[in-house]
């Protein structure tokens, strides 16, 4: 009988000969080519199928972070939801728990992003556009009015001022009642990859790992369920970086957290598991699955190998995806709908912990809540109609699926040499190594896709139909002139002697490294110090990153 290898060659020749379609180059959406054919030569050993792929739940993870998975519980559902004021955004909230969500993803306006209260001149015209706006506690307070702490789990999305707008959380719960320690959800926190690709910063580098430290450090005491960090691909992917790229960056910004947990003195166990993954999910479908499982794997082997880490949660990548927004086109937006569900099935067979689909408008606007309804029945019909939740990554053995994890993970720790080589996560941020690298593929993709050789339905082929009419939401300048209001008579009510002294004490907490910020940050909170106050009582002492200039 025939070697496999024999037959190959026989059929590679038989294949060859036929006319290869012109319309695609069989790549995939990050340039990797494609074989025509994936058979067991390009599979594990069955020898090393422990050490490679595993089983859910147990090392290396590749198959998944828990034993039962989607069987015990399904992937937290959420919608990245928030405009205007803190009160509309709350009726939209309710709205969506009402409606089956499981979980709360805050998008914030930009200046709330940048740490500016909304009555500062540089939030003119901003405020609430892209967002909710979250100037005070008393906003976040009434942000969550009726919506339990305890019980719904809430995602932030804030960086430069992420330790403030979690300071104005854990003071909100604790006005409802709640403990510091029953407190769910997670903040971003991530301020590497907001260097490397997104550009919402506050300080530098350093004082700005040394607050992230802070945090780890505080909350493995007092907020124990609170996930500190979601170390984000998502940002550096949508900013053009190749799957590749999107996993190798996001680990690397992890270990470099976990390096200064442990410089800090802290024990690994102490707040690893309480760290998260935030990955987007792009088009193409096999690459984004084993992306995931890649992940997995490298995380797990670090984590014990080269940090020490003992305690299983710690070695367990859990992870939020969100469906690619840089995928979404305004032309044909009803096509969106197709990407989103395609995507989100990709983040499912991938185990995704929670998931967060794109709403077909948002390339247009903030989502209608039509539009936001939809999204969540994407999640909903893939979670309950489907069946893609009855088995534990179906997909493990798939030659090419498999090839493509250990293809992926091949790559990943080529990048990670690169990034020693040039001095580690931050020189190469101080260098503008990432956004150079980061940059130079998003202009190949696009050169691809004006080239045509990248097709996007609607955009470069098949564009020949008319775009439907879609109602966007707008949102005007009311929200900037509520804020004002509020802010003025916030203001007038506290007590500012009470406000200038807790100000003082965060600012010489600031000044000497070896002070945790967060209880005098918690104090000036319940002052009601507002965000703009604190941003600057803290700049004063850390200064502002300038980014180095790249042309």
């Amino acid at each position: 009988m025939q070697s496999l290898e024999d037959q190959l060659l026989l059929w590679e020749a038989v294949c060859d000969a036929a006319p290869r379609r012109t319309d695609t180059t069989f790549n995939s959406v990050s340039g990797r080519r494609v074989k025509a054919l994936y058979t067991p030569l390009d599979g594990p050993d069955p020898a090393e199928y422990s050490d490679q792929i595993g089983l859910p739940g147990e090392f290396p993870y590749t198959r998944g972070p828990y034993h039962s998975m989607y069987q015990t519980k399904l992937w937290t559902k959420r919608l990245f939801s928030g405009f205007a004021t803190a009160a509309e955004t709350n009726e939209r909230y309710r709205y969506l728990l009402n409606r089956g969500q499981t979980g709360l993803s805050v998008a914030f306006d930009f200046p709330t992003l940048m740490g500016y209260d909304s009555d500062d001149p540089r939030s003119e015209g901003e405020v609430g556009k892209c967002g909710v706006a979250i100037s005070s506690l008393a906003d976040m307070e009434l942000l969550f009015d009726g919506i339990p702490l305890d019980k719904v789990s809430v995602s932030m999305t804030i960086n430069g001022p992420a330790v403030m707008l979690y300071a104005f959380l854990l003071v909100a719960a604790e006005r409802q009642g709640v403990p510091f320690a029953r407190v769910r959800g997670t903040i971003q926190n991530d301020i590497l990859k907001e260097y490397q690709a997104q550009h919402a910063w506050i300080f530098p580098p350093e004082p700005a790992l040394g607050i992230i430290t802070d945090i780890f450090e505080w909350s493995a005491e007092h907020a124990p369920r609170f996930n500190t960090i979601s170390i984000s691909g998502y940002h550096i992917r949508e900013a053009g970086a190749t799957a590749a790229q999107e996993l190798a960056y996001t680990l690397k910004n992890g270990f470099t957290y976990v390096e200064r947990g442990i410089e800090r003195g802290l024990d690994v166990d102490s707040f690893a598991p309480r760290l998260s993954f935030f990955w987007d999910v792009h088009n193409d479908f096999f690459e984004e699955i084993a992306k995931f499982r890649a992940a997995r794997r490298i995380w797990a082997r670090r984590m014990r190998d080269v940090y020490g880490a003992r305690d299983p949660r710690s070695m367990r990548l859990r992870a939020h995806a969100q469906t690619a927004g840089v995928s979404l086109t305004a032309q044909q937006p009803m096509n969106n709908v197709v990407r989103v569900a395609y995507q989100a099935l990709a983040a499912a067979l991938g185990g995704t912990q929670s998931l967060h689909t794109n709403a077909m408008d948002e390339t247009l606007a903030l989502p209608t809540e039509e539009s936001a309804r939809l999204a969540l029945r994407t999640q909903q019909i893939l979670a309950y109609e489907t069946g893609v939740p009855n088995t534990i990554d179906p997909l493990a053995g798939s030659y090419y699926l498999e090839s493509l994890t250990d293809q992926l993970e091949s790559e990943a720790e080529q990048i990670f040499e690169e990034i020693d080589t040039i001095g580690g996560v931050v020189a190469g941020i101080e260098s503008g190594y990432f956004q150079a690298q980061i940059a130079a593929s998003g202009r190949q993709f696009q050169a691809e896709v004006e080239r045509g050789s990248q097709v996007i339905v609607g955009v470069n082929r098949f564009a020949g139909d008319a775009d439907a009419d879609v109602e966007i939401l707008k949102i005007g300048d009311e929200a900037g002139d509520a804020q004002a209001r509020r802010l003025a008579a916030l203001r007038a009510q506290r007590d500012e002697p009470a406000v200038k002294a807790t100000l003082r004490r965060l600012e010489q907490a600031c000044e000497r490294p070896s002070k945790n910020v967060m209880p005098p940050l918690l104090d000036a909170v319940r002052a009601c110090a507002t965000l703009g106050e604190l941003r600057i009582a803290m700049e004063r002492v850390y200064g502002r990153f300038r980014e180095p200039v790249a042309f």
